[in-house]
């Protein structure tokens, strides 16, 4: 059956479906020998040969299995493939037996929690459309104590920069001290460095962020380096609530 290149490229796990565009705008796809650069070209894998930057796909195709791996990043870790600096990658806290996963969506290189990691593009496609934004929920330590008039601020959506606003978010204390405070965030939205960004607005720093769930997926017990793969109950529960929102 035919189906779309970037779906097919994404389903071997090369990339997710966004990425696979790209590939194939900078004419690194080949069908039967064929540079492709359009994007709604199809192809079928039984009986086309499918290459990517010259490496037949279709074995993938037949032969893959999907794995769902929850992982507790630290920080100081990269959720990237590759790193010209040579910084560390949260791929290296994966074992190599597991093949070649990536990393759905992002958290930043100073901040630490819950990241989930797969092969399954389609998957990862569905979680990161803008039109289908997960709920993600972190904890943050705040240098001081902000006032309920600012964290109010932060509930109604806050100006991060020229342009752009925040959505409303949930914010809720979770405890204070003489010097720190910390906060419970629910965001559906995921904006670069979104929660730091937030308490900057409001006068106050973040020194310490973590991500405590992600949808429904969470694990309390996952010490910070540590992974699992995710349950087949996880994953259909996962997917339906995401095909469930499109």
């Amino acid at each position: 059956m035919q189906q779309r290149l970037q779906k097919l490229i994404a389903a071997a796990g090369i990339a997710s479906r966004r990425h696979a565009e790209d590939l194939i705008k900078a004419g690194h796809v080949t069908v039967n020998g064929q540079v492709v650069v359009e994007l709604g070209t199809k192809a079928d894998p039984e009986t086309d040969h499918i290459k990517v930057k010259g490496r037949l796909i279709n074995p993938r195709l037949t032969q893959r299995e999907n794995v769902y791996v929850l992982l507790n990043k630290p920080k100081g870790y990269l959720t990237s493939m590759s790193d010209p600096e040579g910084r560390p990658l949260v791929i290296d806290l994966i074992p190599a037996s597991l093949g070649r996963l990536h990393p759905v969506g992002r958290l930043d290189f100073n901040t630490e929690g819950l990241l989930l990691l797969t092969n399954d593009g389609e998957l990862t496609n569905l979680i990161t459309s803008a039109r289908n934004q997960i709920p993600k929920v972190y904890q943050a330590r705040v240098q001081g104590t902000p006032s309920d008039k600012a964290i109010d601020r932060l509930r109604r959506g806050v100006s991060i920069s020229e342009g752009e606003r925040t959505a409303p978010a949930d914010v809720r204390k979770l405890r204070e001290s003489e010097s720190n405070s910390w906060f419970e965030i629910l965001l559906h939205e995921g904006r670069n460095q979104q929660v730091r960004r937030m308490f900057d607005a409001i006068g106050f720093s973040v020194v310490k962020l973590r991500r405590t769930r992600i949808g429904d997926l969470e694990d309390k017990h996952l010490r910070v380096g540590g992974w699992r793969k995710l349950t087949e109950t996880e994953v259909k529960r996962f997917k339906k609530s995401k095909l469930a929102k499109r």
